[in-house]
């Protein structure tokens, strides 16, 4: 399949040979009118290559013969010009961007435990993710790059009900490498939890949310999350699952993407916990990434709650080549009434 391509600079070289392939065999002018001749992949003494045979090919060995990048990107411009070939842009934007759209960059590094502000409270949580080492391609052409990226939000909560906390993520805000200092949108919430689910054994909750998406965060404009809450308080250990499931609004059920969340916790006192937690995205549920394609990171935390503030310090290592190798995360919080 063309989406078994492991890197995308091979998906790219290949949407270009194909393009080659397909104006050589109909002689295809851009709007222009330069002519789309093609690129010369042949070795000597090897016969024609249509499209058909290039992706072929591809289902085996690679090329070792490619065009410079500045050549090749000029000629597909102007082949691209052409009305005709106009489905082979939106094909190829369509593999390059898929394989890391998953992974894309994160402001809220949290696994939830069903815990709301009192009701009639306004709480105010500060999150903030910087990643020292991390991966050095965006995710998508023109989205944030991890790599020495600090990404934030302020989250603003208020206790509706005992059972039913109000949310809203704004600002959405990133400093990196490649875009500098970016407002990337805001995120509404609805979290419905087990009433005082912090002095229950086995405690349960959901939580829905709601994005707006600025083009260098998401290439979706209007994104959600819907994050199940599952744990025990077994005193003094926690043990807490989030399966949560992220939507884009577009392919059904089978689009949804897998990215599940799990903490386990010690507690030392009522002031002071060490936790160990796991955050993956395995991929959209129609199609399950291989292992490689899965991100994976473990978190060391720490966690420290007074009358004046509340503080979750970690840091997380990446497991797989698709995630971070190594991210930070600090969140202080405390009700503003």
């Amino acid at each position: 399949m063309l989406t078994d391509v492991v890197s995308l600079d091979d998906v790219v070289d290949l949407l270009h040979r194909v393009v080659a392939a397909q104006a050589a065999e109909h002689k295809v002018h851009s709007m222009d009118g330069v002519a789309c001749r093609p690129f010369s992949y042949r070795q000597p003494g090897e016969s024609k290559k249509t499209a058909s045979s290039i992706l072929a090919e591809n289902q085996g060995a690679k090329t070792e013969s490619k065009p410079t990048m500045e050549n090749r990107d000029e000629r597909t411009r102007k082949c691209f010009g052409s009305a005709k070939y106009a489905p082979l842009w939106w094909i190829a934007s369509a593999l390059v961007v898929a394989p890391g759209v998953a992974f894309a960059q994160t402001d809220e590094i949290q696994v939830y435990d069903a815990a709301i502000a009192e009701t009639g409270k306004f709480n105010l949580m500060l999150h903030n993710n910087f990643t020292p080492d991390g991966r050095k391609t965006p995710a998508f052409p023109g989205g944030v790059e991890s790599d020495r990226a600090l990404v934030g939000v302020a989250e603003w909560a208020y206790g509706v009900t005992d059972w039913f906390e109000q949310g809203l993520y704004l600002p959405l805000y990133s400093f990196s490498q490649n875009d500098g200092a970016t407002l990337n949108g805001f995120k509404v919430r609805e979290l419905f939890v087990k009433p005082h689910a912090e002095d229950s054994k086995f405690f349960y909750g959901v939580n829905f949310e709601f994005s707006v998406n600025q083009k260098q965060w998401d290439l979706r404009r209007f994104t959600s999350e819907v994050r199940p809450i599952i744990g025990w308080h077994l005193h003094p250990v926690d043990i807490i699952v989030n399966p949560i499931v992220d939507t884009s609004y577009t392919g059904g059920l089978k689009s949804l993407d897998f990215a599940p969340a799990e903490r386990v916790a010690y507690n030392f006192s009522k002031g002071w916990a060490a936790a160990v937690e796991e955050y993956a995205d395995y991929g959209p549920l129609r199609q399950i990434y291989s292992a490689h394609q899965q991100s994976h990171q473990i978190w060391a935390v720490m966690d420290h709650v007074s009358k004046v503030v509340n503080i979750e310090a970690g840091v997380g290592f990446g497991l797989t080549g698709s995630s971070d190798k190594v991210t930070l995360k600090l969140m202080v919080s405390r009700d503003l009434n």
